[in-house]
């Protein structure tokens, strides 16, 4: 998939990442449960070590969003880690594969790049829930994989005062 904004080459990860002020002002986001890890961090880990066996980061799930061309638009996956949104992935690409059990799944083909955001509270949920722009939480930085978090308990008591 290229267009003017955005060029995707999969076997090594090539991506042009475009700035808030050239996404489309018709994008929609993502927000999902994070299963597997506990932390920003353990999501790096996890998805550099499968960046190196596939050559990309993708995310599968069993029902395909209705929203498809709003979220390859400039959209992202939002992460829940134990009740706070802390990070996000623009959604590069969708795909639809199929499962060992011959169920098709739709596959979201992820920027690997990890933003931190403002730390959001999200009551549990299952599947994924839509979350238009100016409900998303801000970026805060680029995660990088030196830097120490915050421990969940902290970050929990600083966004309710509203300091993170």
């Amino acid at each position: 998939m290229q267009t003017e904004n955005k060029a995707l080459s999969l076997g090594h990860q090539r991506l042009v990442v475009r700035g808030p002020e050239a996404m489309s002002a018709e994008y929609v986001n993502l927000v999902k449960l994070c299963v597997g890890a506990t932390t920003v961090s353990e999501l790096y880990y996890s998805q550099q070590r499968r960046l190196e066996t596939t050559g990309f980061v993708s995310h599968v799930t069993r029902m395909w969003p209705k929203r498809e061309k709003e979220l390859v638009s400039g959209g992202s996956i939002y992460w829940v880690f134990r009740g706070l949104i802390l990070a996000r992935q623009e959604i590069v690409e969708m795909k639809e594969i199929l499962g060992q059990d011959k169920i098709r799944r739709c596959s979201l083909i992820l920027n690997h790049e990890i933003f931190r955001t403002e730390p959001r509270p999200k009551k549990p949920f299952q599947g994924w829930r839509y979350l238009t722009p100016e409900h998303a939480p801000k970026d805060i930085c680029k995660f990088q994989s030196e830097e120490t978090e915050i421990p969940y308990h902290m970050q929990l008591e600083l966004s309710k005062l509203g300091v993170l």
